[in-house]
């Protein structure tokens, strides 16, 4: 299907910028994925991802997930609370930007501060990149309703708006289960 999506970009000038916002509980932590892991970067894109429809790497194999990860301006960084999973938020270093390439929360821990929270992580994390002279994020009509309020909340400011006409794969398309990605798991030769 078709379907007009219009995309927000946004950008941070200043550490300075940043107005942070963090839960008030010691269960709470962001902590680096380290070694990289392109099966946890897979799962959490799709889990966070789909009901947004996230659909630019639904045709990724194993080994394209594992060449993203394992690139030295990459890093994953997953939201803990208690020890389980709540979010995540990849970085990528492009030069003097540092952008969140990826940033979401499971559906079951919405309403609780931890978006603002993780946020804010995200947002540290990109400045203490060396060389980072601006922060970078986008967001579009298809992510969460509260998206674009919450990096504007922490300080990053509009740089430009584009619409668009995206073919989005419909609802029932078999893409949405990543089948690439699972048939290259039992072909891939480094894997058991």
């Amino acid at each position: 299907m078709t379907e007009k999506v219009t995309t927000t970009h946004l950008v941070m000038d200043s550490p300075a910028a940043l107005r942070p916002r963090l839960v008030n509980d010691q269960d709470v932590e962001v902590v680096l994925v380290s070694p990289p892991n392109p099966q946890l970067n897979h799962s959490l894109f799709m889990e966070i991802g789909t009901p947004f429809r996230w659909f630019s790497r639904l045709g990724w194999e194993y080994i394209d997930w594992d060449r993203y990860v394992n690139d030295p301006s990459v890093q994953t960084w997953i939201g803990l609370k208690a020890g389980s999973p709540f979010g995540y938020f990849e970085l990528q270093r492009r030069g003097v930007v540092a952008e969140i390439m990826y940033f979401g929360v499971y559906a079951t821990h919405w309403g609780q501060g931890l978006g603002a929270h993780l946020l804010t992580q995200a947002v540290r994390r990109a400045w203490e990149i060396t060389g980072t002279e601006r922060a970078y994020v986008h967001t579009c009509t298809s992510d969460h309703p509260a998206a674009l309020a919450n990096y504007e909340a922490r300080g990053f400011s509009v740089d430009r708006i584009e619409s668009e006409t995206e073919t989005i794969p419909d609802a029932d398309d078999p893409v949405w289960s990543s089948p690439r990605y699972y048939r290259s798991l039992s072909n891939d030769p480094r894997l058991p």
